[in-house]
């Protein structure tokens, strides 16, 4: 009896512990709704590596809603995933904070075994850092805070020109681009040697400045635009007209020297502008030229040449100031020569109050050249006949007008 007590007892005690494990701890590989949530939010429904921000709601072909997005861990929830076997592993793998929301191809490739060592816990974790405080900064951004970013980009020495987008965001600082991609007139692929160039250019100008102003970013008109611009003078005369003058518009400039920037700067000595009367007209049909004599001087002799000696000349240059482009470094500066334009139109029209056409000569900085065309008014500012210098063409030829 004892015996089969004792017996009995054993296989009760066994029984018990089939039935009641000891407690452990396993982490769950099931992601709670709060983390989801949480990294679709901060993400901005986009895919976190760098460079792609896919939208990952709606398919990119077909443009029907779905959701493309996977939540990927940094570290992975099992030590021989990637990344995975570390010292340090988070103490909660599912944490918003271990995870990244990824298209598929980006989820594949920071996995595979074939190229997850380039894709160290430290390179993602910048990933997700820099895509989520970007998301946050636009998205806190008012819509009295933002500005529609405009570029154009036309070859520079032969050389294909860009601007990087860090650049832009701190030009336009403390606004914000309305949206990432913007508009772009893109004249690169445009052989600038050709007869064509200046009418494909002014093509491609129209086009997307008309997409500008007939929709806007998202809904509407743009509020505001900032222009960003690296093309041949009388491209950059031409864009300026095609601009509206009925929204603030903000131009920015190049910056050359040690550290190549756009932003305007906060200090600097102040320029100062001269407007002169080079030369009186003979006749009372003669012609009216403006030279811009900013980055370099015109050759009145060259232009005379063109224009004819019986031609009325005028000409805006610095007071004082060394001719270059680096002189331009405050916003206010580009406000200096928008006053010393207007005087300087005002007193053509005074002086030739029949002439309707005004042949300019420009050597400026691109924000003035494109100032040039922005501040004409319709139907009383003279048509602009534009010159520009080229020693392909033996000089000074006339390109375009601007009206």
């Amino acid at each position: 009896m004892e015996a089969a007590s004792l017996t009995t007892g054993r296989s009760s005690l066994q029984l018990d512990d089939a039935m009641n494990p000891p407690t452990t701890s396993v982490p769950s590989r099931a992601i709670s709704e709060k983390s989801k949530i949480l990294l679709w939010v901060r993400a901005g429904g986009r895919c976190e590596f760098d460079g792609c921000n896919e939208y990952l709601f709606q398919h990119h072909l077909t443009l029907e809603r779905v959701n493309l997005g996977e939540l990927a861990h940094v570290v992975a929830f099992s030590t021989s995933g990637p990344r995975g076997n570390i010292g340090d592993r988070p103490e909660q793998i599912n944490d918003v904070a271990n995870l990244m929301l990824l298209c598929p191809r980006c989820h594949k490739l920071v996995d595979d075994a074939d190229t997850q060592e380039r894709y160290t816990r430290e390179t993602l974790e910048k990933f997700k850092a820099d895509h989520e405080a970007r998301i946050l900064r636009l998205t806190a951004a008012k819509p009295e805070r933002r500005t529609t970013v405009l570029q154009v980009l036309s070859r520079v020495g032969g050389q294909v020109s860009a601007i990087p987008p860090a650049h832009i965001m701190d030009a336009v600082a403390p606004m914000y681009p309305a949206d990432e991609k913007g508009y772009v007139v893109d004249l690169n692929a445009f052989d600038d040697s050709t007869d064509a160039f200046y009418q494909l250019s002014m093509a491609e100008i129209d086009r997307v400045t008309d997409s500008l102003y007939r929709s806007g970013i998202q809904s509407g008109r743009p509020s505001h635009v900032s222009v960003f611009a690296l093309a041949p003078m009388p491209l950059l005369m031409y864009l300026g007209r095609r601009l509206s003058n009925k929204v603030p518009t903000l131009l920015f400039q190049l910056h050359r020297g040690g550290f190549q920037d756009w932003t305007w700067k906060e200090s600097g000595p102040e320029v100062g502008y001269v407007s002169r009367h080079v030369q009186t007209a003979s006749g009372t049909g003669s012609r009216v030229a403006l030279l811009l004599s900013l980055t370099a001087k015109v050759d009145e002799r060259a232009v005379v040449e063109v224009v004819g000696s019986d031609a009325s000349i005028f000409e805006i240059t610095f007071e004082r100031e060394k001719l270059s482009a680096m002189i331009l470094r405050r916003v206010e500066d580009l406000e200096g020569f928008r006053k010393a334009y207007h005087e300087t139109l005002g007193e053509i029209s005074r002086a030739h109050p029949d002439v309707t056409t005004v042949c300019v000569f420009p050597a400026v900085p691109a924000p003035v050249a494109v100032l040039c065309g922005f501040e004409l008014f319709p139907k009383v500012s003279p048509v602009l006949k534009v010159f520009d210098r080229d020693v392909r063409r033996g000089g000074w030829s006339e390109i375009l007008d601007v009206r």
